[in-house]
């Protein structure tokens, strides 16, 4: 059954939206969006991987996100450090979850290192889709050809429809705080350290926004149990680009934490 509401926290408002399969087992799959992204523009994702992994998934535009209460700016510069996560255990409190699986893309996949690195024990396990734990010029040439794409109007129009009056808000927030030269020290490593439980990372190898450094540096810094894999033919939008190969992944990843 499908339900979408509104989790009021904070005196902010958070749209989500929440999937439990008939035969649905075990914690539930927490998706963290990208940096562009909203609980629509997950699409049919997490409605494909709760069938999948036969498990509850909750879906949710952060604060400044599609119809999400609106964010102020400019963004701090550990927002995927700090505020996101913040953000984060509130959701977990507001809906009462006792067991997770966090499930991050790109910046989301950030916060889900992020939160995992406060060892709360609902985490049971993460898996991260193209994530970022320190920003290199490939992320930064990336941010600036988005920047382009959204000056040139096309991009700002496919947004739009997911996004509404929280379009520049969601755009700025993202694009100013990548962009700006005091973010090129932000990183994950401290953070890294402090994981311990299993993890899966997945990444293209043709992502356009990051190196293949970014998952040797989480395999080689996390405390706990680490897969990572890179997938060919595929750019920064694994959970599109390669989605067969990342269900299966997911799903035999959950299935052998459950034996």
């Amino acid at each position: 059954m499908t339900h979408r509401h509104y989790l009021e926290t904070e005196a902010v408002r958070l749209e989500y939206q929440f999937l439990r399969p008939a035969r649905s087992t075990g914690p539930t799959l927490v998706l963290l969006h990208e940096g562009l992204g909203s609980l629509a523009l997950w699409k049919d994702f997490p409605v494909q991987l709760a069938e999948a992994c036969q498990a509850p998934v909750l879906a949710y535009s952060r604060q400044g996100y599609g119809q999400s209460s609106p964010v102020s700016l400019p963004r701090p510069l550990d927002y995927l450090s700090v505020a996101g996560p913040d953000e984060l255990e509130r959701v977990l409190d507001g809906l009462g979850l006792d067991q997770v699986v966090l499930i991050g893309h790109s910046d989301g996949a950030s916060i889900a290192l992020a939160y995992a690195a406060r060892q709360d024990p609902r985490v049971r396990s993460v898996v991260v889709l193209a994530p970022h734990v320190d920003v290199e010029p490939a992320s930064v040439e990336g941010v600036r050809l988005t920047v382009k794409a959204y000056a040139r109007g096309d991009l700002r129009e496919r947004l739009h429809a997911y996004h509404g009056d929280n379009l520049d808000g969601a755009f700025l927030g993202w694009s100013e705080a990548w962009l700006n030269p005091a973010f090129t020290a932000w990183n994950l490593h401290r953070e890294l350290s402090c994981i311990q439980v299993p993890l899966l990372a997945i990444q293209g190898r043709e992502d356009e926004f990051a190196t293949a450094a970014q998952l040797e540096t989480i395999a080689r810094t996390v405390s706990g149990p680490c897969r990572t894999v890179m997938l060919a033919h595929c750019r920064h939008f694994p959970q599109n680009q390669a989605r067969p190969q990342v269900l299966e992944l997911i799903s035999e990843f959950l299935a052998a934490l459950a034996q």
